[in-house]
């Protein structure tokens, strides 16, 4: 018996542990179909559910009872593919998909796509304009999807990006007119037209990852996915003055790869939002539930929030040359208690003169938990080298900081520091990240008078570096 046909039959016996079935391998013919279709479904890849069918008869039959299909095209099978030796011997993996889905039964959930390495290989690898991997192929879908549709609730198809690229796909036309009970749809790396959409009313959950969509407005998908409450745009590009009007949408995490001329979000169940873009004239936000903001933003000439005066958490990352024109963006969020703050851009044009950590928290007067990115704790530093703090409501309500430091002066950053503590009465959680360039004894210098003037502070410390996840070396000293 080969290796993997073993790895997946040892997984069978695992599964039956698992569940306290006590069934030893010799009576596994002995089981109920339901309770090895069970087992078969406790698999994450349909490669494995394959291998199981030729270890016993029994298997086989439940393994086309399992409610799923998971495929992935690896990079070995696409080299083997390609390659004169051994092109003969795979088989298609269009085929395989087509043959897997014709001999299973009520498919509630369907997921193909291309391992995330083939994204590595580019135009001038490829030879041919071969479509074998070409998975929002129209004509391939329409093989195998009106067989299973009626009990689709799960679709999710990641293409390969040089084969799909330069093919209008109108699989979106496909989709919403057979999958009438979709709940969620995810496609990535594709060119998908909107011609002929229709309405699925059923559809919750929507991500397009990485699309060329021909919906320049979003008018289409507005129209057709009305009962969206997740909404995930990542990479789309084909945009031009996008908008978002869904009134059931919950959560959105929006991240723009062109320059469109405005954005405009119109959701009035909106609870959580992360938006990512670059220049565009206009952002327009409508959301009276809006709860947790996430703004990452370059150079936008005005952003609007309508009726956006319910935010709690707003983390921002913000080209931004005062803290008046901040303030200007968001002077009806008084109830922001979470702020997250760094700044992009050229910091040297910043109006450090009226950037101080004092007239932030006048901004933002109801702030308990603050975090500075390394930017933004910069200027805010050199604003008070320049005229020190000024005591304010703000100062006062602050309970936890979380700073990214660079030290260029040790005595400045004490300074700062200390005078942030002795105006914020109630800030007793102090989170200091330390450069990793920053000399150690310097460092280490920082530390010890810290924890030493200020005692009643719980003091953390950790290291961060530009594109790496920040580490943590102490905790609540």
């Amino acid at each position: 018996m080969r290796k993997k046909t073993k790895d997946a039959l040892l997984v069978c016996v695992c599964v039956c542990v698992e569940c306290n079935l006590g069934i030893a391998m010799g009576t596994m013919e002995d089981l109920p179909a339901s309770v090895l279709a069970e087992i078969l479904s406790r698999f994450t890849d349909t490669t494995d559910v394959a291998r199981c069918r030729v270890v016993s008869k029994s298997l086989n039959a439940a393994s086309y009872e399992v409610r799923w299909l998971n495929l992935v095209c690896s990079m070995s099978r696409y080299l083997k593919s390609r390659s004169p030796e051994t092109k003969h011997l795979v088989t298609p993996f269009k085929t395989v998909i087509t043959n897997l889905v014709r001999r299973s039964g009520n498919l509630e959930s369907v997921s193909l796509g291309v391992d995330r390495a083939l994204g590595g290989v580019s135009f001038d690898d490829v030879e041919d304009e071969a479509d074998d991997l070409y998975l929002t192929d129209m004509n391939f879908i329409r093989e195998w999807l009106p067989s299973v549709s009626d009990a689709l609730k799960s679709f999710s198809v990641s293409d390969f990006w040089v084969q799909s690229c330069w093919r209008r796909s109108e699989a979106l036309s496909l989709i919403s007119s057979t999958c009438r009970n979709l709940v969620k749809l995810v496609v990535r790396n594709a060119w998908l037209s909107v011609d002929g959409l229709c309405l699925m009313p059923t559809l919750t959950y929507l991500t397009l990852e990485f699309v060329r969509l021909d919906d320049e407005d979003l008018s289409r998908i507005n129209a057709c996915f009305p009962n969206l409450t997740q909404l995930n745009l990542i990479g789309v590009g084909g945009l031009k003055e996008p908008k978002i009007n869904l009134l059931h949408l919950t959560t959105c995490q929006w991240s723009v790869s062109n320059a469109p001329l405005s954005l405009i979000i119109c959701a009035p169940c909106l609870v959580d939002f992360d938006l990512r873009c670059i220049k565009p004239r206009l952002v327009v936000l409508e959301a009276p539930s809006l709860s947790n903001f996430s703004l990452s933003l370059e150079n936008t000439d005005e952003l609007r929030l309508k009726n956006c005066a319910n935010i709690q958490c707003l983390q921002l990352s913000v080209e931004c040359l005062s803290l008046g024109f901040l303030f200007s963006m968001f002077r009806h969020c008084s109830t922001v208690k979470r702020l997250t703050l760094d700044l992009v851009g050229r910091t040297e044009q910043v109006d450090v003169a009226e950037f101080g950590i004092d007239t932030l928290l006048v901004c933002f007067p109801n702030i308990t938990y603050l975090n500075l990115g390394p930017r933004a704790w910069r200027v805010m530093e050199n604003s008070f080298s320049r005229g020190g703090l000024e005591d304010g409501i703000g100062m006062k309500m602050i309970k936890e900081l979380i700073a990214h430091l660079m030290v260029h002066e040790m005595g400045v950053t004490l300074a700062f520091i200390s005078s942030v503590l002795d105006k914020s009465t109630e800030l007793s959680d102090v989170s200091l990240l330390i450069n990793r360039n920053v000399d150690s004894y310097v460092a280490g210098s920082l530390i010890s008078a810290c924890r030493s003037k200020f005692p009643r502070v719980r003091w953390r410390w950790g290291i961060w570096e530009e594109g790496i996840k920040d580490t943590w070396f102490s905790d609540g000293i």
